[in-house]
């Protein structure tokens, strides 16, 4: 089975000035989340989104998640197939998160949903 892009995220320097500018543009509707603003594109198909500052390099970026059972073994695999690990595994509300670059250093997010985690 695959596994699928479920999540973007736009990094900047000024939240407020990169929210506005995707607001006029695409017409999204964001919402304040912390420090993140979640983003709703309003057209019923995509994928959810957030944008961030992290107030710390990486500032500009866009990163996609992608969705995976177990982060530990996928973290392993990326490794052996030449990736490493940047961040993470890191948890959050909805479950926990890692990011790689690929071997020609890419970025890209690993998502691991709280119902996915193993059992105790």
């Amino acid at each position: 089975m695959g596994c699928p892009v479920v999540h973007f995220e736009i990094g900047c320097r000024d939240r407020a000035k990169t929210e506005a500018f995707y607001t006029t543009l695409f017409g999204w509707r964001i919402e304040p989340a912390g420090p993140a603003g979640i983003v709703s594109t309003g057209s019923g198909r995509g994928i959810a989104g957030h944008i961030t500052s992290l107030g710390h390099e990486p500032h500009n970026y866009v990163n996609i998640y992608v969705e995976v059972e177990n982060l530990e073994a996928y973290l392993v695999r990326a490794a052996e197939l030449g990736a490493r690990t940047l961040v993470g595994p890191v948890p959050i509300p909805q479950g926990r998160f890692a990011w790689i670059a690929d071997p020609e250093g890419t970025m890209v997010g690993l998502m691991e949903p709280s119902a996915s985690k193993p059992k105790a």
